[in-house]
C-alpha cells in the first residue's frame, strides 16, 4: 500500500471515530497499524521509538474510549509519522 493510500485510510478511520462508529473504525485502525507497522520495522531506532510512543497513546485512548482523541493521533499524529518515515 502506498503512503498516499496508507494516510488515507488513516483520516478515513479518524472520520469514523468522530463519527462515533468506532466498532467500524477500530478495525480499519488494526489495518493502518498493520501497515505502519511494515514500514517501521525497518527505519531508524527514533522513528520505532515515535510508533512505539504513539501507538501506546493510541491505544490508551482506544481502552478510555476518548474516540476525539484517538482520531486526532490517527489524523495528525500518524499522519507526521508516516511522512518521517517516507523521509528517513
Amino acid at each position: 500500500m502506498s503512503e498516499v493510500l496508507l494516510v488515507d485510510q488513516a483520516r478515513q478511520c479518524s472520520a469514523l471515530f468522530r463519527l462515533g462508529r468506532d466498532v467500524e473504525a477500530a478495525l480499519v485502525m488494526v489495518e493502518v497499524a498493520e501497515q505502519v507497522q511494515s514500514r517501521v520495522g525497518g527505519a531508524e531506532s527514533q522513528i520505532a521509538a515515535r510508533w512505539t510512543a504513539l501507538l501506546t497513546g493510541m491505544l490508551d485512548s482506544q481502552e478510555r474510549q476518548d474516540w476525539l482523541a484517538l482520531a486526532d493521533y490517527l489524523e495528525y499524529e500518524l499522519v507526521d509519522l508516516l511522512v518521517a518515515v517516507n523521509s528517513a
